[in-house]
């Protein structure tokens, strides 16, 4: 399995190539033991805190399975991964210094006792980037094991060398060819967006918590708007880099006041890296 470490010089060209040949790669010691501990407590906070807001029902009739969206309004610390260094260096060398983020969501994949698991979008091989572009790396995903990832836990299954496929592979070659992305804690699986994955079968008796974000190059519309998602105060009192990665400095202009700001008050930029 493809793996690097962040604390490791120049692992990021390691990282570029091994997205550019099979398309995955595990980058280790990215988060250390003590925020893992603090992430674990916040990922079940703002389950409960988004359950209220949204309703079980709702949450259920979607087909959610063990999803957490905009974590960041309820918990600080997911704001605070954006500044994370590792994760930083891993989009400039993608989708360069002007990428966005795409989505932050949170997992707390439960376990089910085997062939009881229900079956989603999710755990049925898919890409999180469906469009391609002949090659060009539009989207990247930084899956951070926030638990490690194992074979019983529901660990993410991959189907390496299947990104910027234009066809979608055969179903008998995915299920003959996929590995479970197997990983320590801190850990992240980073993956060029248009690879074939799937999220594994949890069977081990307990949760399996992971965090997902997808970064885009800064054209492609979020999943979520997180500009209007949060409130402007919050994202005004966050450094320049993570405002960029929200979409801060790629917003639309609503009204002629708006366009004709002056350079430096312009809804979009250039360059925030």
């Amino acid at each position: 399995m493809n793996r690097v470490s962040c604390k490791q010089d120049n692992w990021t060209q390691a990282l570029a190539k091994y997205l550019a040949g099979e398309g995955y790669a595990i980058v280790e010691d990215m988060v250390d033991e003590a925020q893992l501990a603090v992430l674990r407590d916040r990922l079940y906070s703002a389950r409960g805190k988004i359950t209220i807001e949204i309703g079980a029902d709702k949450l259920k009739r979607a087909g959610e399975y063990g999803v957490l969206r905009i974590m960041m309004k309820f918990e600080r610390e997911f704001l605070a991964l954006l500044e994370n260094p590792a994760m930083l260096a891993i989009v400039d060398a993608t989708v360069s210094n002007t990428g966005i983020l795409h989505l932050q969501n949170g997992f707390i994949l439960p376990s089910y006792p085997p062939g009881e698991t229900p079956a989603n979008f999710q755990n049925h091989f898919h890409r999180d980037f469906p469009q391609n572009m002949n090659g060009y790396l539009a989207s990247v995903n930084v899956l951070m094991a926030i638990d490690e990832f194992t074979s019983d836990n529901g660990g993410t299954t991959l189907v390496p060398g299947t990104q910027q496929e234009a066809d979608k592979p055969e179903q008998a070659y995915m299920e003959k060819n996929a590995i479970s992305a197997q990983c320590k804690a801190g850990s992240a699986l980073v993956f060029d967006s248009t690879l074939w994955h799937a999220s594994g079968i949890n069977v081990s008796g307990k949760d399996r918590l992971a965090i997902n974000h997808q970064f885009t190059r800064s054209f492609i519309k979020q999943q979520i708007d997180y500009c209007r998602a949060l409130p402007a105060k919050t994202i005004l009192g966050l450094l320049p880099r993570s405002q960029q990665l929200l979409g801060w400095y790629t917003r639309t202009p609503t009204s002629l006041e708006e366009y004709y700001r002056p350079e430096d008050e312009r809804l979009y930029r250039k360059n925030q890296g």
